[in-house]
């Protein structure tokens, strides 16, 4: 078991470190004294996903050390939106929306994070940034930021050709004021944040530096990505989330049951805390390692983000599944109302979008044209097939390619 006096030493080792505004200071830094670093959170939906499990790992790593983290909560900037990676203006929010999704975070948050006896702090820029009076903030903050050097950032150049809001322009500056904020506030001396935020983060590192002399540093790490480049979590339902209510245990099981085996290695090393001496010892060669790894990685996250009793039936179940058992009590299901039904009966088109099995029907009639399809055991091969209300009374199961399973019923 690989050990590490360091947390900056084991981060690099596990390749969570993309790039770092000073390598030796932040190492000599997070070496000799217990460092208050912060994570924003920008409350874009009720639930976090699996982009924020990253760096909910992250923090707890760090904590584990002996850091302090702050849980910042963007009530402020989610107001605004942040242009990065994003090809269109973010949906504008209601202040209300903002705080039930910032009031879920915290909940969920608390399940990796010991926020108990000040070991971490969850703090919310609204608490500043809603009250600013503008011409001071210009006057203060947006002198030290240079127009022209702003738009050479990739988060605002991607978006010049297809049109940048104002409103979006103005994210760097709330974000870099956070950080000032934060160091003047509670000591904080690090941002982190995924690799997407780089130019964000220096943004605070020289802002800090020009209004007080301060020196402090950013370290982003390495984004959840395929093989082609894309950010992982994403089904065709959408997001992976972490709340069972949005993606069930068995759904967030095989999610990474079924993810490439060119990626299994890099998500043990990024997501879990197993040895890196056992994950590197795994033959990428081996189908049956490769599927072990799966179904170790699998276990794992579903203890972390659910509970080891979730791991266990989704465990279970997909054991039993793979087998041809077809044991559908933890599978995941979609409950139809009657008035999804035409009397008394629903199309299998119908039925595999009400499931969220497939984006449109033109892909439900190519699946079922490749025979990728089967209600309970049955190849379906007609796409104008009705299922009754009585068969959905008791639950049909469908099986979508090889791997996936879902219980639908009345």
């Amino acid at each position: 078991m690989r050990t590490y006096d360091n947390v900056f030493d084991m981060l690099k080792d596990r390749g969570l470190v993309a790039q770092c505004t000073d390598e030796e200071a932040v190492r000599k830094l997070l070496g000799s004294e217990k460092v208050t670093f912060y994570i924003g959170f920008d409350a874009t939906a009720d639930s976090l996903h699996v982009g924020h499990f990253l760096q909910l790992v992250v923090m707890k790593h760090m904590q584990d050390y002996g850091h302090r983290p702050i849980a910042l909560l963007g009530g402020g900037t989610t107001m605004v939106g942040d242009p990065t990676g994003k090809t269109d203006m973010r949906k504008m929010l209601t202040r209300e929306d903002i705080q039930h999704n910032a009031d879920c975070f915290r909940r969920q948050m608390s399940k990796f994070v010991d926020f108990s006896d000040g070991k971490a702090l969850m703090m919310d820029n609204a608490d500043w940034l809603l009250n600013l009076n503008y011409i001071d903030f210009l006057r203060e903050i947006g002198v030290h930021f240079s127009v022209n050097k702003m738009l050479t950032a990739e988060c605002f150049r991607t978006r010049l050709e297809r049109g940048l809001s104002f409103i979006e322009f103005n994210y760097m500056l709330m974000q870099s004021y956070d950080f000032l904020k934060l160091a003047r506030e509670t000591g904080c001396k690090m941002e982190f944040g995924g690799n997407d935020q780089w130019s964000n983060i220096i943004g605070g590192v020289e802002l800090n530096r020009r209004c007080d002399q301060r020196e402090v540093y950013g370290l982003t790490f390495t984004l959840l990505t395929t093989k082609e480049g894309k950010k992982m979590g994403k089904t065709e339902k959408g997001a992976v989330w972490l709340d069972p209510e949005k993606t069930s245990p068995y759904e967030f099981f095989q999610y990474w049951r079924n993810i490439d085996d060119a990626e299994v290695q890099n998500c043990l090393r990024l997501l879990t805390s197993v040895d890196l001496d056992e994950i590197e010892a795994i033959d990428v060669h081996d189908g049956k390692a490769i599927n072990a790894a799966k179904e170790k990685l699998a276990y794992e996250l579903t203890s972390l983000v659910h509970s080891k009793e979730e791991a266990d039936k989704a465990l279970a179940t997909a054991r039993s599944l793979f087998s041809g058992a077809a044991d559908a009590d933890h599978m995941p299901s979609t409950t139809l109302t009657a008035d999804q039904l035409t009397d008394g009966k629903i199309g299998v088109l119908d039925l595999l979008l009400a499931a969220g099995l497939v984006p449109s029907k033109r892909e439900a009639r190519q699946l079922i044209a490749q025979g990728g399809i089967l209600l309970d055991g049955e190849k379906v091969t007609d796409p104008t097939l009705t299922v009754a209300e009585e068969a959905l009374r008791g639950g049909v199961v469908v099986k979508k390619g090889k791997k996936v399973y879902h219980k639908v019923q009345l």
